[in-house]
């Protein structure tokens, strides 16, 4: 019976959704060479037989825009390609190995089984009803089920880029954006690690997954594309047709408050709904291998080019931009954290320089293709010190025990990231500004405090949509299945007591 409810209760959520929009000053906010504050968001809503443009392109003569359709570049292709198998390789091995390294050895397989599993049920998900959710019109809050199933994507339908006439496939497009998914939702297992159920992983992220993630993608996003712009009138239509936060002019290049706010707050809400880890404050914690942890945290780095650079869509020179600053900003929150920890402790520790490399991809993610090197180094230098304090003096502020300290370094991070990406995203700083569809141009007025402000709205939105609905989510698992072992179990450990096997023999 708790099945059949919770089942229903999913099913009656998927027919929900919110509307309203704001629009935007007259330019569409995006970086040089035609690229958007979103940055893959421009998925047409073409189906196979409307493949020539994206979906609310100005209306056409049909035998002219089938003449005129344009056609994938095949380095365009091939490079997204990789970039996908690249963020595939960020969470599986990446963060399970990450995250592995980082519990008892009684929770190992634990952790990597919640990871392999979350990141499989996320891939099914985005076929049968995520991409169309997410990247379809709807309102402003949620697309539509007009591409559930998949339902008209062929091998030859096109999605939209950030460049005019230039796109890529559809589905190359769909399998890009299900890895990003994926990770979201991984993420959030280091929070509750060593003490959830199985089960209650799994039911838990396919309920945030629907009405957390999903919404949150939208609202970023979404919009039909730049070859839907060519006059002010033009720009209005897609301005209100795109998702809430695009509308106001949101910069988001790569996931910032999709991906790791989102996930950090969904983090932090689980820690205190599932309590601590028992012994924790009393008994000693302590990662079970560094080792694998630096072999996770490196694959991270590795896969994050994909990941970053990969949300261009396409090769060009801010697809090379994104692809530096991720290089610099990483190393430079390397230097940072190690730097504090030896100023704070004495000594610069191994899982320091690791989680120092994450706190910098974690917020130079919305900031890559809009920032020039040097605000990147910046960006990396502060992510450094403050997630720091994210996973030190916050974390004892707010007394959760968030084990594996996803907020302190992805929502504290995303959050630093989201909101430096208005600053250094200006011209006068070396930022690329916004570009202008309108006018095929940079616009020529960039405010600073204008942009952060906007910022500020979306990482707020993001934070209060993912704590309710993680909230709402944690208590739905835990009246019908239950979120936490017993207290044998735990003690016990994860892998003999919920998967009958472990990670080492001895």
């Amino acid at each position: 019976m708790k099945t059949f409810l919770a089942s229903l209760a999913l099913g009656l959520g998927l027919l929900t959704g919110g509307a309203a929009a704001l629009a935007q000053a007259p330019a569409a906010p995006a970086a040089p060479v035609a690229t958007a504050p979103a940055p893959a968001a421009a998925a047409s809503d073409t189906a196979a037989s409307k493949a020539a443009a994206p979906a609310a392109a100005p209306a056409a003569a049909a035998p002219a825009a089938a003449a005129s359709a344009p056609v994938p570049n095949k380095g365009d292709t091939a490079w997204m390609t990789a970039a996908t198998v690249l963020v595939i390789l960020m969470t599986i091995p990446g963060l399970a190995l990450f995250y592995g390294g980082l519990v008892r050895s009684k929770n190992m397989l634990s952790v990597l089984m919640q990871v392999f599993v979350v990141t499989a049920l996320i891939y099914v998900l985005w076929s049968l009803y995520g991409y169309s959710v997410a990247f379809s019109g709807g309102n402003p809050f949620m697309g539509s089920f007009d591409k559930a199933f998949l339902k008209g994507i062929t091998p030859d339908s096109v999605a939209a880029t950030f460049s005019k006439g230039v796109v890529i496939p559809e589905l190359t497009f769909v399998a890009f954006q299900a890895t990003f998914a994926a990770i979201t939702c991984a993420l959030i297992v280091g929070a509750f690690a060593e003490r959830i159920k199985f089960s209650a992983v799994l039911l838990f992220v396919a309920i945030w997954f629907t009405f957390s993630y999903l919404p949150i993608a939208h609202m970023v996003w979404y919009w039909d594309g730049p070859d839907a712009i060519t006059d002010a009138a033009s720009l209005d239509k897609v301005t209100a047709a795109a998702g809430w936060l695009w509308a106001k002019g949101a910069l988001d290049f790569a996931g910032g408050t999709v991906v790791h706010i989102n996930a950090g707050v969904a983090g932090l809400v689980g820690a205190f709904v599932i309590g601590k880890r028992i012994g924790y404050g009393k008994e000693s914690l302590t990662p079970h291998s560094l080792t694998l942890t630096m072999v996770g945290a490196s694959l991270l780095w590795v896969g994050w080019f994909g990941f970053n650079a990969g949300s261009n869509l396409e090769v060009n020179g801010v697809a090379a931009l994104a692809f530096v600053n991720t290089l610099v900003a990483t190393a430079a929150a390397t230097l940072s954290w190690i730097a504090g920890e030896a100023l704070s402790k004495g000594k610069a520790s191994m899982l320091g320089a690791a989680s120092g490399a994450v706190a910098g991809l974690v917020a130079i993610t919305p900031a890559c293709g809009f920032v020039g090197p040097m605000g990147a180094i910046v960006i990396g230098l502060l992510a450094g010190l403050v997630c720091l304090w994210g996973v030190s003096g916050l974390k004892r502020l707010l007394g959760a025990d968030d084990s594996l300290d996803v907020f302190g370094v992805h929502g504290v991070g995303g959050i630093l990231g989201a909101l430096l990406t208005g600053v250094f995203a200006s011209p006068s700083l070396g930022g690329t500004g916004i570009y202008d569809y309108v006018a095929n141009k940079v616009a020529p007025d960039y405010s600073i405090s204008g942009q952060v402000w906007i910022q500020f709205q979306a990482v707020l939105t993001t934070l209060v949509w993912s704590g309710v609905v993680a909230f709402i989510a944690y208590k739905v698992v835990d009246l019908l299945i239950g979120l936490r072992v017993s207290e044998e179990e735990e003690r016990e450990g994860l892998d003999i007591s919920s998967h009958g096997e472990t990670a080492y023999n001895r």
